[in-house]
């Protein structure tokens, strides 16, 4: 009964998350942002990443830790796991060189506001539909990757289990949000790009849709 309770508080805490996540991330609320601060809005994307950071540090303080250990893999499968596990970051960091990491962070927007350079109609990011290198495998590779990487574990204990769980479905979830804002910005070029590439799970590359 107490791993069933314990259960119910992670998860609950981790769609706290998602909720504020997600709520924060509105297209919606931010042209509201926008009309009362102005070019201010510039530093919403660092707010946002920060509070976010804060959010999940303080999920992972208050949240229960079962001491359960779901499985333990012996060798050579520990070795074959983190083989793959290697793999899967060097795809991540792949993907990095196609994705603005210091737009995501929020950084280039505050060095536009102190030159004031900075569009208010761009809200807190400027949108770049990226469709080579990595793009070409998934529309979402960072997810990929990232579900890669957290999930190939030699060990796995209860909470990080529950964890993993939760933040896939929410990798699911966002990209559904994410990709409906990529539509109003670029309309049938997003439209297109979604019909040949697969979501997060790079299905369509190995089953070509025939011409």
């Amino acid at each position: 009964m107490s791993l069933v309770f314990d259960t119910v508080i992670i998860v609950f805490l981790y769609v706290m998350f998602g909720l504020s996540h997600t709520v924060l991330a509105s297209r919606n609320l931010k042209r509201k942002i926008a009309e009362s601060l102005g070019d201010k809005i510039a530093f919403y994307r660092l707010f946002y990443n920060v509070s976010s950071m804060i959010f999940l540090l303080a999920l992972y303080e208050v949240a229960p830790k079962p001491d359960v250990i779901i499985y333990d893999l012996d060798y050579p499968y520990d070795i074959i796991i983190l083989g793959l596990q290697i793999f899967a970051l060097i795809g991540f960091v792949w993907t990095l060189k196609y994705f603005d990491g210091n737009e995501f962070l929020g950084i280039n927007q505050v060095r536009r506001y102190f030159n004031d350079s900075y569009n208010v109609a761009d809200l807190d990011e400027q949108s770049q539909l990226v469709t080579n290198g990595a793009y070409k495998i998934c529309r979402h590779p960072i997810y990929f990757f990232s579900i890669l990487i957290l999930g190939l574990r030699p060990t796995m204990d209860f909470f990080y289990l529950v964890s993993f769980i939760c933040i896939t479905i929410y990798f699911y979830a966002g990209s559904i949000f994410e990709e409906r804002k990529l539509e109003q910005v670029f309309g049938v070029r997003y439209s297109n790009y979604k019909k040949d590439v697969s979501g997060i799970i790079p299905v369509k590359l190995f089953f070509k849709r025939k011409p």
